[in-house]
């Protein structure tokens, strides 16, 4: 591939010198047979894997030690562009000497980085991130094959995100554990949605059939669906909704204040809850003798810390109208 079969010269320019040189000049093209792996006292694992976002096509070929499933060589032939050839070259250097277990932690991520000139620099156009993805994919499909099993059995949930490859299942937890409400959010905490961009919102140069907007939509409707429903069922005064709260108050003030008042000819009476700055302000009036009574603050006062000591909270605040 040369500069003119590009659109631009400026889109060149987004490619690294080592992108450049691996598609160029790639280091571990080619192929092993069966004879080769006898030589060497290992197990020939082939695997392939096609991109159909792109029409790109990798074939991986491991060496491994049976006895301590070490890839003691790998070679690899890709049909593809520029960007496939370069990322397949670098991947598969990069699980030579690993175990197939350690091989499979191997991420597009990694081969991108290891194409970078400069640390902070892309080593690719974020619309290519697709091509590196091969990577990944090409190795899971050769530690199942080594492994016997099926490549969804090593995949622990779906891939939402196939540049960063995260699943989706790290996206809900994100999502619950830092209360994620946009993609922005989301994104200080995972590379998700980053690189193409395709895995954001529908309208991306690749249709999936969920995107990070609809699973940060789903899990803040389930967050809220759990709320209300431990907010009714809860016997923590703090985490009830505040109907509960409001009915909460009601039964100490009916069973175990207003008596209290009743032996001194006084009452009161419940005017307002109202839930303002972490604070629960509770407005009560006076009746009978207590309406008159000089000592209504102390009475206030000992009313709001019997309603924070039975309720077991210190947002509580007792206020006179």
């Amino acid at each position: 591939m040369g500069r003119n079969d590009l659109i631009t010269g400026n889109v060149w320019e987004q490619y690294s010198n080592k992108v450049i040189e691996r598609m160029n000049n790639p280091k571990f093209l080619g192929e092993f047979t069966e004879e080769d792996a006898k030589k060497r006292g290992a197990k020939l694992v082939v695997a392939d894997f096609g991109s159909e976002a792109c029409g790109d096509a990798v074939r991986l070929y491991w060496l491994v030690d049976p006895k301590t499933d070490k890839i003691i060589d790998a070679r690899f032939k890709s049909f593809g562009c520029g960007t496939a050839i370069a990322s397949s070259d670098v991947m598969t250097e990069l699980t030579i000497g690993k175990t197939v277990d350690e091989a499979m932690k191997v991420t597009n991520l990694d081969v991108e980085k290891a194409l970078r000139d400069e640390p902070d620099k892309p080593a690719f156009p974020p619309q290519k991130m697709h091509c590196s993805v091969m990577a990944y994919d090409v190795i899971m499909e050769a530690a199942a094959k080594y492994k016997g099993k099926k490549v969804d059995e090593l995949k622990n949930n779906e891939i939402v995100c196939e540049c960063a490859r995260v699943t989706r299942g790290e996206i809900e937890e994100i999502v619950r554990k830092y209360n994620v409400k946009t993609v922005e959010e989301l994104q200080k905490y995972t590379d998700a949605g980053k690189y193409c961009k395709s895995c954001v919102a529908p309208g991306g140069h690749e249709e999936r059939d969920v995107y990070l907007v609809d699973i940060i939509k789903e899990v803040q409707e389930q967050m809220k669906k759990e709320k209300i429903k431990e907010s009714v069922t809860t016997d923590d005064f703090d985490n009830m909704s505040l109907i509960k709260k409001i009915k909460t108050i009601e039964e100490i003030l009916d069973k175990k204040i207003k008596p209290m008042l009743a032996m001194d000819g006084g009452s009161l009476e419940l005017i307002d809850v109202r839930e303002e700055d972490g604070i629960l302000k509770v407005y009560i009036r006076y009746l009978g003798a207590c309406s008159t009574c000089a000592s209504g603050g102390m009475t206030l006062l000992a009313i709001e810390d019997m309603l924070k000591k039975e309720l077991n909270t210190d947002k509580i605040k007792v206020e006179q109208v």
